[in-house]
């Protein structure tokens, strides 16, 4: 059963969309479906010399005979998915489940004032109001929007479809394990779960369909908005390591820490992990800038690699070595031999 799961192992910003568009062009990937929230989550890709931040579709749009799905359990924003279509070039390969909810203006302004603006410090982006009008039953529908008919397909019938074809499928995770609202750091939180389980059920895939999770973990720990980060260092020592990043959907600060062995494991178990992939190892071993092997990584690296192994009880399989998506080392053969 060709079926993999990708998600964060820590607060989101840890290059999923790297990860995702790196699979997708290596295995020859031929569906891909979009789960999480929604448009809160920003996926960067590097590829061919150009960089896109992508809220909505898929981040497997780079392999151009890549199927891209959006699952009934993500909200969408029409305007940016059709922008995100037309910038990517997609448009007769995305599919867009009817049951989808749809954000709409009101959602947006709710999502920008109050306790959710003041003290969550959310993005703002609607997705929080969105779910609860979805809770309540009364939110507006993908099949009820004029601008979404020709996208409309049943997403877990065209999942399930490829996965027992045995076509390579992925399951397109977003934000990070402890931002989810039943294992996270509540009420710092998005607004729904988003670890392997719920990704399986955001696009209507059964857990016995799937074969693999990628737990994909960042060399450091970051963290935009509100709420907890185990020994969260200063802005000032952040630049010093080369760890300030800036949020790919709101632009904020991201706050910094060192890597967590202990965040790491406890999410190996809540997704049930079976691999992890590490990105950003350039940035904590700058020796180790696109390197295409495993026998080129530094001692320090390989030290760091094995640390984690050990202490999360996966293999690491991939390494993040560059922002662009084919600037990975690849040891997945490895393991399964």
């Amino acid at each position: 059963m060709p079926c993999t799961v990708v998600v964060c192992g820590f607060f989101g910003d840890t290059g999923k969309g790297k990860v995702i568009s790196y699979l997708a062009l290596k295995d020859k990937v031929a569906v891909t479906a979009r789960a999480g929230v929604g448009p809160n989550a920003g996926h960067t890709v590097v590829y061919e010399g150009k960089k896109y931040g992508l809220r909505m579709l898929p981040s497997a749009f780079v392999y151009d005979k890549c199927r891209l799905l959006i699952g009934p359990g993500v909200l969408v924003n029409p305007d940016i998915l059709l922008r995100e279509i037309e910038v990517t070039h997609s448009d007769g390969r995305v599919g867009v489940d009817p049951q989808c909810a749809i954000i709409e203006p009101k959602h947006i302004q709710t999502d920008k004032r109050g306790h959710l603006a003041q003290k969550i410090r959310t993005t703002g982006t609607g997705t929080g109001p969105c779910n609860a009008e979805r809770a309540l039953r009364v939110v507006k529908i993908a099949k009820e929007v004029p601008s979404l008919q020709k996208f409309l397909t049943d997403v877990p019938l065209e999942v399930n479809r490829a996965i027992d074809e045995g076509k390579n499928v992925l399951i397109e995770g977003t934000q990070g394990t402890y931002l989810s609202l039943f294992h996270g750091t509540y009420p710092y939180c998005t607004s729904k779960d988003v670890t392997a389980s719920a990704a399986c059920s955001d696009v209507g895939v059964g857990p016995t369909k799937v074969n693999d999770v990628i737990l994909v973990l960042k060399a450091y720990n970051t963290r935009v908005g509100a709420g907890p980060l185990p020994n969260e260092i200063s802005e000032e020592e952040a630049v010093k390591r080369g760890w300030l990043e800036f949020g790919t959907v709101t632009g904020r600060k991201r706050r910094a820490a060192p890597f967590s062995y202990e965040l790491a494991k406890r999410a190996v178990m809540l997704n049930g992990a079976t691999q992890a992939a590490i990105t950003k190892i350039d940035v904590v071993f700058p020796e180790c800038k696109g390197v295409k092997s495993y026998d080129e990584l530094s001692q320090g690296a390989k030290k760091f690699a094995e640390r984690v192994e050990k202490e999360i009880g996966v293999p690491v399989t991939l390494f993040g070595t560059g922002p662009g998506a084919l600037e990975i080392v690849d040891r997945r053969d490895k393991w399964k031999s």
